[in-house]
């Protein structure tokens, strides 16, 4: 303990050994007591904000040390006396050379060359093979032993090989620091083994590191020059004058962490056994070096973001245990106090009268608190270090409570003043009413929201000591003194929450450091901050507060942090978001039992202790009646049985080390055993001769899985039997192993294994501990190996890494993931990824350890990234989507995706995901219905917003080419509605011109009934916009939508015939065009635009139809140009005109007055129709003419031909102006002529004009065919001939001001309209099922004979493809089973068959224990002659009764669990049986006991939570609850891992008719009660459902999408929403409606039977009792 210091004396040496830059952020302490010697430090930024942070150890520097000597020969430079402050910076770099020879006594050192200094020869440290013990890299004594086989220098360069050595300076660190964040520390290592990968020739450095990973042929007899992956490295050795500083990257965890505030992080025992093999094959790498790690505990095994494992080797081994093998308890002595080692330091007084030490034994700490041999503030330091709180940390300080609220000075003989312990500080600023609302109406149930004390409470505690960098980032980023509370009343008072111990030892606190923050005033009771000190202390040492202080405990420590007991103190905690995430902080609960007072007899004064106070007490005690003596020993076995249930609290992971001389082994015998075994290794060094594809090929048998590959309980038995005679070397290297078994069992019993009193008794008696019967079998195997107590019989790294105990899949994933964590640029990490993966290791390691290493991987793919990057991201992920399933690549790659296609700018991986190749692929994996939910969006993303133009382009192409295989309604609501939505929105050209060619690709019927209406509301709110006086970014948005809309427009005019041009934009309505150019509020661009596609559109429709529907339209605006005051005084400009827009053509040609109208239109129509024509129907063309004249110098010259058509009259006589809708280049129409989306044959009869360049716009109504307009019979042959416009249920886009997201601005809004009805069954339609494109349905229902049939649908034109009749009764469910072709019915037993060919797969009843499900294609299912007829076939609007008998074992209700690919089926008596439908087995069957006894309820309905969904972080949401509603109005909620039954209750009134899980917290219910239910599964949801009335019968069925819930009863729907608001009862009426055909007139009368929704086609279907299927919108 001498060696350590305390913070303040560390941050003031780590100031002077660098500087003032360096940012000391806290210190690391693994004591109680801010004392320590490693820092958590950071380099200072340009802004004055940290960075990146590190660890930077101090480690004494000792003569002969051999570290220090190390240090010294590559840096001898005597700091003796000198300071390092001016000093230039000097770095060593080590250099990666081959290892070098070994031979019989002699071994050669690598050398190091000195930044600025010549290379020089460095010279052998050999030790001659004297005793020493080499603690991580620090030496205990003066001697050393290696094994006699390798230097001091040698085992120190292998564990820190790419360890620079210089002086300490702050120019040094930043170097170092640079390195790392750069990756050029082992770059070339993962460039090597790239090359080896690609079949390249390479060096040595990846045939080293191979033999690193434990690739058997790979090993090597001595140690390298590269680094284990899975030891922390080491960045740096630097030196002082007095300590030489060690520097590692800080992991943001420990194992430690995990275990303490997020135990799930570790998700299954396979990431368990994976973290384990990785600290083994770091200790196997150590003990090959004859050194033993030595403190191997959770605190010491760091973890990345990625939790990848470094086990830290920087600093002495820190013995966790005090208790010998004789089983003494600790004791808490003076002597072993801690102290700092600096002289003079102010802290020595500070914590004088502290009785703490290093190693904390909990139990002994709370007897002698309990007796009063300890005060309050030692023991609460004890509970904050074992919780994990940290000196310094402000996210994550040590707490102390507030004991007075300093109103007046503390006096046990009066109340006043005293804080309430038993309520949180929380609770008593809030007060009770405010934390029962909150707890009341929080969406999950909480009433404290923060931790108890918070990153802000800290640093304004201690603003006036803290820099003001660190109270601009944790307070607030604007400075200002005087909002800091000025006194420590006002600071009580401000405060929600605790205290910190500073303001109970150390008066510093209160003097400011900063110009005009004034000190912290003390209470007028306290002359200065040194006596308020005292007084605070003596008041928290009271006999008040020792009485009470049990109860703080508990709220902040104990019981009361959880369940009941929380509830009751008000003290429910907000749980973490993300529960499988890792994390740093967070609060653990220490104890789950009631905290014991402190006896009476305790200590008043902390300072003081009088010699006679003893004999007092005993006096006292002697005189007291037997009742209290009684009242005393129950009190004192109360205490001991708290002791015993928190034994765990002081977890030991190894024990004391015994006397060298007590060994067994002599040290020559272990040499000579271990040069031995290493002898046998020398063949291995073949490999370096041989062709990399022979090493390539090497490395993938290695990691490919046998399938018949399997871990057995005997073959791990007979390993355990085997293991003992292996050999190990030194007592040191068994206690290494003594800890990964305990480890290894804490990880799975989420508690330690030994304490000081279990493991003193194992010591010596053998006596294993009763936690080892917790294990699973197998761990339990693995654990008792490795705690033999005799330690020459536990097996070695190696051998417990060649253990059956890891599956094969924890191998081939280590030795793909270990490279990846070398310190190398992500580009680096990528190319080797995508190598390795291209030479088929994914595909070998299987779909299982392929999932783990996506987790490693993906990350990789999503920065940025340069081109020759993005291809190797680009193979990596097209490996990914061919070996991972389903659900891997929702969770995994999809997420990935997205964030790729969110990235701004260019992005070359973008463009290639963007490919149709790809998006075929990801459509063959994950179904359209995922794609369109988490891709589809992302793709139009990139043709608007300041996207680039390269993605722009190729996303138009992505989006045309899909429309076809989208189908109609998906592809309009889905593509056209969301581009038209961002109409003046910043939609680029190519966005528009999806719009025109899907347009093009459906035909003109499409375009008719689709695009123009939806074109039409755009142009008619844009206009009605205007006329109102708006801000200027909405009328900007006003004139941007219309020109976009026109461009549109433009576009669309090739595709129509010209007497459908006619009639759609000239004869029905007003003209598009000549409504805007009527406008005078609009600005001279949309001006401009409609008046040159009111010209195209004439020419197309020729001279005759335009004089007749177009020039009689025109007469107003003429004549209104006519006489405007501006055509007779020949000039002015037009004052309300925009000037911020341009359009794309030239400037000198933009009309800049509204009267420039005449001069676009004027002439053009006189070339069209001829002047007389013109003049004719004009009579203001005198006034119109003259003022061309005038203005413009134009005037009609006749040439006596008669007027023509076409582009013959754009001559020079005509002025031309650049159009803006016509551009001349677009990427997306040379795409998609190009290497893009082919036309489908399908549409070929509609000819090459509709994909015709919109600049051949003038020249189309020359080579019209001439065509009729189509009937509506007509359009019956076409497909989705029966899907109706959208314009009626979209009234135009609404100005927000931003983008916005596409989803949430189109809601949906339904109609209650039927649009088409087909008679499907000959009976009753019960259920359906729809497939994932949204094309193709199922219906099941009533079949001739009453028989149950199925029905397969094509929705695109009503046809029914093909059917199942297989079913001898009703069929009541039927599902679409996912990942296959297959379909699952039932009809009191389940048939599964082949959708395609209706060919039968499995049929499972269950009739019997002997009853087989038949599992051969050609046999014909059986006939079943029941006694009960059609099993469902009974009325439910009725009565819920069944009216017959009915047989229990028949199914009633069917669920398909996607995520288990398992189907649960309800049965006749309560039960679920589950279904393995891809092995065609039943599995097992859970049976509940039945809630009436003379009559069993059925299962009327199952679902389950995390239905095919994902969570916000991107993991899978697991269904970890089943519900089953019965017959009976009872649900019941069963656990899916164990089938135990979680809740049971009185759902309804009447039979449950369906159940659904919108989310993993909601639960959905409707019955024949006539009501619908909302249940919210995180509250007391049995009591308090959301209750939802209204419907006048049974609810029969319901559908939900997203907050959408339609429900049906009888002849009628309703519609309500989950996130509506509801009345204070939590009640919600629903108002009933009736179903009404497409002309609004008829209504529905058939009782509605089953219902189900087409989310992204935005339809319903319904079925009847009478076997209609009808669609509605």
């Amino acid at each position: 303990m001498e060696n350590r210091m305390c913070f303040e004396c560390l941050q003031r040496q780590i100031q002077s050994d660098f500087s003032d830059k360096l940012i000391f952020s806290y210190g690391l302490s693994d004591s109680a007591l801010p004392f320590g010697s490693s820092a958590i430090v950071q380099t200072s930024n340009s802004n004055g904000e940290g960075s990146s942070q590190f660890i930077l150890v101090y480690i004494p520097r000792q003569k002969d040390d051999c570290l220090t000597n190390y240090v010294d020969e590559y840096c001898p430079e005597d700091l003796e006396g000198s300071g390092t402050n001016g000093m230039a910076d000097t770095i060593s770099v080590v250099a990666n050379e081959d290892q070098a020879e070994v031979s019989d006594g002699t071994h050669e050192d690598r050398s190091k060359t000195t930044l600025g200094t010549s290379s020089k020869e460095s010279r052998c440290l050999s030790n001659g093979g004297r005793e020493t013990f080499l603690a991580g890299l620090g030496c205990k004594s003066l001697t050393c032993s290696f094994s006699g086989r390798f230097s001091c220098s040698r085992t120190i360069t292998a564990l820190a090989p790419i360890a620079r050595i210089g002086i300490s300076s702050y120019g040094a660190f930043k170097e170092l620091a640079l390195s790392f964040l750069s990756g050029f520390a082992e770059d070339h290592i993962l460039c090597s083994l790239s090359s080896l990968l690609e079949g390249k020739a390479t060096g040595r450095d990846s045939i080293n590191f191979l033999s690193l990973t434990g690739i058997p042929s790979f090993e090597d007899s001595f140690p390298g020059c590269i680094r284990h992956p899975n030891i922390a490295p080491i960045l740096g050795i630097l030196k002082t004058s007095s300590h030489i500083n060690l520097l590692f990257p800080k992991s943001p965890y420990t194992l430690e962490n995990v275990l303490h505030y997020s135990p799930n992080a570790l998700k299954s025992d396979w990431h368990i056994s994976f973290l384990i093999y990785q600290l083994l094959s770091a200790l196997a790498h150590m003990h090959g070096l004859a050194l033993p790690h030595g403190n191997i505990c959770p605190s010491n095994v760091m973890l990345t973001d990625s939790c990848w494992c470094w086990l830290c080797i920087g600093d002495r081994p820190q013995l966790s245990s005090n208790a010998s093998s004789s089983g003494k308890e600790y004791s808490v002595l003076p002597s072993s106090r801690i102290a700092c080692c600096i002289e003079g330091c102010p802290s020595q007084a500070l914590y004088a009268d502290l009785k703490l030490s290093k190693s904390i034994d909990w139990h002994s700490c709370f007897n002698c608190w309990w007796s009063g041999e300890l005060s309050n503030f030692d023991y609460l330091l004890i509970l904050n270090r074992l919780a994990g709180r940290r000196w310094g940390d402000h996210r994550f300080h040590t707490v102390m409570p507030w004991v007075i609220d300093f109103s007046v000075i503390p006096d046990e003989n009066n109340d006043a003043g005293w804080r309430n312990l038993t309520k949180s500080k929380w609770r008593l600023a809030k007060g009770d009413e405010q934390l029962d609302f909150t707890y009341s109406t929080s969406e999950i149930p909480h009433h404290v929201s923060d931790e108890c004390l918070s990153e802000l409470a800290v640093c304004s505690y201690k603003a006036r000591r803290l820099p003001l960098g660190v109270l601009r980032v944790a307070v607030r980023s604007v400075y200002e003194p005087n909002e800091y509370p000025s006194t420590m009343q006002r600071l009580y008072q401000w405060t929600p929450d605790e205290c910190i111990p500073e303001f109970y030892c150390d008066p510093q606190i209160f003097y400011s450091l900063h110009s005009g923050m004034s000190d912290l005033a003390v209470p007028s009771w306290a002359s200065s901050p040194e006596e308020f000190i005292i007084l605070h202390r003596d008041a928290l040492e009271s006999n008040r507060v020792s009485r009470q202080i049990h109860h703080w405990i508990d709220i902040t420590f104990g019981y009361k942090m959880s369940g009941g007991a929380a509830v009751a103190a008000k003290n429910v905690m907000l749980p973490a978001s993300a529960p499988t995430m890792p994390r740093s902080v967070g609060r653990r609960q220490l104890f789950s039992q009631p905290h014991p007072a402190r006896r009476c007899a305790t200590i008043k004064d902390h300072d003081s202790t009088s010699g006679s106070a003893p004999s007092q007490v005993n006096a006292v005690v002697n005189k007291q009646p037997l009742l209290l003596e009684t009242a005393r020993l129950q009190e004192l076995e109360e205490a001991a049985a708290f002791c015993e249930h928190a034994r765990y609290l002081g977890p030991l992971y190894s024990y004391h080390l015994k006397d060298p001389a007590k060994d067994g082994s002599s040290a020559e015998e272990l040499l000579s055993d271990s040069s031995g075994k290493n002898t046998s290794r020398t063949h291995n060094y073949g490999f370096n001769n041989m062709l990399p594809s022979v090493i390539v090929n090497y490395l993938l048998e290695n990691i490919e899985l046998d399938d018949e590959s399997s871990m057995g309980y005997q073959e791990l038995l007979l390993w355990k039997q085997k293991s003992s005679c292996s050999t190990i070397s030194s007592e040191d290297i068994a206690k290494d192993i003594f800890s990964i078994g305990c480890i290894l069992a804490e990880l799975h019993l989420r508690r330690p294994l030994f304490d000081p009193t279990s493991l003193a008794v194992y010591l010596e008696s053998g006596a294993l501990p009763r936690l080892l019967q917790e294990l699973p079998p197998h761990t339990g195997v693995l654990v008792e190996a490795c705690i033999r107590r005799d330690w020459k019989r536990r097996p070695s790294a190696r051998c417990l890494l060649e253990s059956p105990y890891f599956p094969p899949t924890v191998r081939s994933s280590y030795l793909f993931l270990a490279p990846l964590q070398l310190l190398a640029k992500d580009g680096s990490h990528l190319r080797y990824a995508a190598s390795f993966a291209k030479r088929g290791a994914l595909k070998a390691m299987g779909n299982f350890a392929a999932e783990m290493c996506a987790f490693h991987c993906l990350p990789l793919v999503v920065i940025r990234l340069s081109d020759n990057e993005a291809d190797w991201a680009y193979v990596l992920l097209k490996e990914f989507l061919k070996c991972l399933n389903q659900k891997a690549i929702k969770t995994l790659v999809v997420p990935a995706i997205q964030k790729i296609l969110q990235a701004t700018g260019y992005s070359h991986l973008k463009l290639s995901l963007l490919q149709d190749s790809f998006v075929q692929e990801v459509w063959i994996q994950i179904g359209k219905h995922a794609y369109l939910e988490t891709l589809h969006p992302l793709v139009i993303s990139n043709v608007y917003v300041a996207t680039h133009k390269s993605s722009a382009a190729a996303a138009s192409v992505l989006l045309i080419g899909s429309s076809e295989e989208l189908g109609v309604p998906i592809t309009v609501h889905q593509t056209i509605l969301p581009l038209v939505h961002c109409f003046g929105k910043g939609l680029s050209s190519d966005g528009i011109d999806v719009v025109v060619r899907i347009g093009s690709l459906f035909g003109e019927n499409f375009v008719v009934k689709q695009i123009l209406p939806l074109l039409r509301n755009v142009i008619r709110r844009c206009i009605d916009v205007s006329y109102v006086n708006k801000p200027e970014p909405m009328q900007s948005w006003t004139i941007l939508a219309l020109m976009d809309c026109l461009m549109a427009l433009d576009g669309l005019i090739a595709v129509l015939p010209r007497e459908v041009v006619v009639k759609e934009l000239i004869e029905e309505g007003s003209c598009p065009y000549v409504r805007i150019l009527m406008h005078t509020h609009l600005g001279i661009p949309v001006l401009q635009a409609a008046a040159t596609g009111l010209i195209a559109v004439c020419q197309q429709i020729g001279p005759d139809l335009t004089a007749l529907h177009v020039l009689p339209k025109l007469k107003e605006l003429f004549d209104e140009l006519a006489f405007s005051q501006e055509t007779t005084s020949g000039f002015g400009s037009l004052g309300g005109s925009l000037k911020i827009f341009n359009t794309k053509g030239d400037e000198e040609d933009q009309p800049e007055r509204r009267l420039d109208l005449v001069l676009l239109l004027y002439p053009h129509f006189a070339s069209l129709l001829g002047i007389e024509k013109l003049r004719q129907c004009c009579a203001t063309w005198l006034l119109l003419e003259q003022f061309l004249l005038r203005r413009h110098n134009w005037k009609w010259e006749y040439t006596g031909e008669p007027a023509r058509s076409g582009s013959e009259f754009r001559d020079a006589r005509s002025p031309s102006f650049s159009k803006s809708s016509t551009s001349e280049y677009s990427p997306a129409k040379m795409l998609l002529n190009g290497v893009g989306w082919s036309i489908p044959q399908s549409q070929g009869n509609r000819g090459a004009k509709n994909l015709m360049p919109q600049k051949q716009i003038y020249n189309q109504h020359n080579n019209l065919v001439e065509r009729h307009v189509t009937t509506s019979t007509f359009a019956k042959h076409e497909p989705w001939y029966w899907f109706p416009s959208t314009a009626a249920s979209w009234e135009g886009p609404e100005f927000l001001g931003r983008p916005g997201n596409i989803k949430e601005e189109l809601p949906w809004k339904i109609r209650s309209s039927i649009i088409h009805s087909v008679r499907a069954h000959h009976g009753a339609l019960r259920s359906f099922a729809v497939c994932r494109d949204e094309c193709t349905v199922f219906s099941a229902g009533v079949g001739p004979g009453f028989r149950g049939t199925v029905q397969k649908w094509e929705l695109s034109r009503i046809d029914c493809l093909s059917g199942y009749y297989g079913h001898d009764e009703v069929v009541n469910e039927i599902c679409v089973l996912p990942s296959s072709e297959r379909v699952a019915s039932c009809d009191g037993t389940v048939h599964v068959w082949n959708s395609q060919t209706g060919r039968l797969i499995s049929v499972f009843t269950e009739f019997s224990a002997n009853s087989a499900h038949l599992t051969s294609p050609l046999a014909s299912a059986p006939k079943m002659n029941f006694d009960q007829a059609h099993i469902l076939n009974f009325n439910p609007l009725s009565s819920g009764i069944m009216t017959t008998a009915f047989d229990g074992s028949l199914y009633t209700s069917m669920h398909c669990l996607e995520s288990t690919d398992m189907l649960v089926v309800g049965t006749g008596n309560g039960s679920l049986r589950f279904i393995d439908f891809n092995k065609g087995q039943k599995l097992h069957l859970w049976r509940s006991e039945s809630v009436e006894s003379s009559f069993p309820s059925l299962i009327s309905s199952i679902c389950s939570s995390g239905f095919d969904k994902m969570q916000a972080n991107g993991t899978a949401a697991f269904p970890s609850w089943i519900a089953a509603g019965l017959s009976s109005g009872n649900c019941r909620l069963l656990d899916m891992r164990s089938g135990n039954i979680i809740a049971s209750w009185q759902a309804h009134d009447g039979y449950v008719t369906k159940l659904a899980a919108p989310e993993d917290h909601l639960l959905v219910s409707s019955s024949l009660d006539r009501t619908l239910r909302i249940w919210d599964l995180r509250r007391n949801w049995t009591s308090q459902p959301i209750v939802v009335r209204g419907h006048n019968d049974s609810v029969s069925s319901f559908s939900v999408w997203g907050q959408d819930l339609i429900s049906i009863s009888k002849n009628k729907i309703g519609l309500s929403s989950l996130s509506r608001s509801f009345d204070e009862d939590g009640k919600h009426c629903v108002t009933p409606q009736h179903l009404y055909m497409a002309d609004h007139e008829s209504r529905n009368l058939s009782v509605l039977s089953s219902i189900t929704i087409l989310p992204f086609s935005r339809l319903f279907l319904v079925g009847t009792e009478d076997g209609f299927l009808k669609i509605c919108c």
